[in-house]
């Protein structure tokens, strides 16, 4: 876990607050400092900053931005009162900017509309590229107000998700919470007869596959286990489809951790369908956790 700070962007949008409530939650827990950071897009595209002869002397872009990165400031000291806060507004679009400010971050925080995005996407787009493209942690606000409960981690034993799991342990250990390490699996029986061209059928012994699957969940957490003696795992094994189980499972979670791509994902892919489900429809906080060493 790196000793950045927490990273938050705001655009003054209700979401945007509530991801700033959070994220000074995040720096505490952490002991880190938090850093606020509103994207100026104004300057590129050449539009006056300042006040208009015929308006208020603090009127104009410049001055409206800066109230917003203020009041976001103010907003995470009341939050969580000990932590040390600072405010940016950095030229640029948000996606760029944030990812750029994601480089030496211990986690970015954003909420899940707003910052640029149409107000009519379930997601905004800023959230999704961040997933995929971020160099540490995004942590989505999305879901219920202030959840409860364990961290809910999908576990897929792959290695591409191994980052997950080590995010996962040590936010439950943060928290002093347990964790529900969530693993899927199907079993899929082919036709008994085909005709010529048809696949051959697939016939496994479920209960030889349901062993199998608990081997590949029990070592995907067995390292991490030993290095968080702290935190009580359960593990779930759960017949059926990956993004489903997730979600349902989000309801009673304080928040769910995945992998950007895992097992099964197109290697071309940078967001697997998985993750990109559970951003869009979980009932709690999403943390987007990419293998450090995936291509970009």
């Amino acid at each position: 876990m790196t000793n950045g700070p927490v990273v938050v962007g705001v655009d003054g949008s209700r979401s945007s607050l509530d991801a700033v409530a959070v994220a000074a939650r995040e720096a505490r827990l952490r002991g880190v400092g938090l850093r606020v950071v509103h994207a100026f897009l104004w300057p590129a595209v050449h539009v006056p900053l300042g006040p208009s002869p015929l308006g208020p002397p603090d009127g104009g872009l410049r001055a409206m931005a800066e109230r917003l990165v203020a009041d976001a400031v103010e907003h995470a000291r009341t939050a969580e009162p000990g932590i040390e806060v600072d405010g940016e507004i950095v030229a640029g679009e948000p996606l760029t900017v944030l990812e750029g400010r994601s480089r030496g971050a211990a986690l970015v925080v954003v909420g899940s509309r707003g910052l640029g995005g149409f107000t009519g996407l379930l997601l905004g787009s800023t959230a999704v590229h961040l997933s995929a493209h971020g160099r540490c942690p995004v942590l989505v606000v999305r879901g219920r107000a202030e959840p409860t409960g364990p961290i809910l981690l999908g576990v897929d034993g792959s290695p591409a998700g191994e980052a997950a799991v080590g995010f996962a342990f040590a936010e439950a250990s943060l928290r002093g919470v347990d964790l529900v390490a969530l693993h899927t699996w199907n079993n899929w029986t082919g036709p008994a007869t085909g005709g010529p061209g048809d696949p051959l059928p697939l016939v496994y012994d479920e209960n030889m596959l349901r062993d199998e699957e608990e081997r590949v969940a029990a070592e995907a957490l067995s390292g991490w286990q030993a290095k968080h003696p702290d935190v009580t795992v359960h593990r779930r094994l759960v017949q059926g489809r990956t993004r489903q189980a997730l979600i349902e499972a989000s309801g009673e979670a304080r928040l769910l951790v995945v992998g950007a791509r895992g097992r099964g994902g197109f290697s071309g892919l940078l967001l697997g369908s998985v993750s990109q489900a559970v951003l869009h429809h979980a009932h709690c906080p999403v943390a987007v956790v990419r293998n450090p060493g995936a291509r970009r």
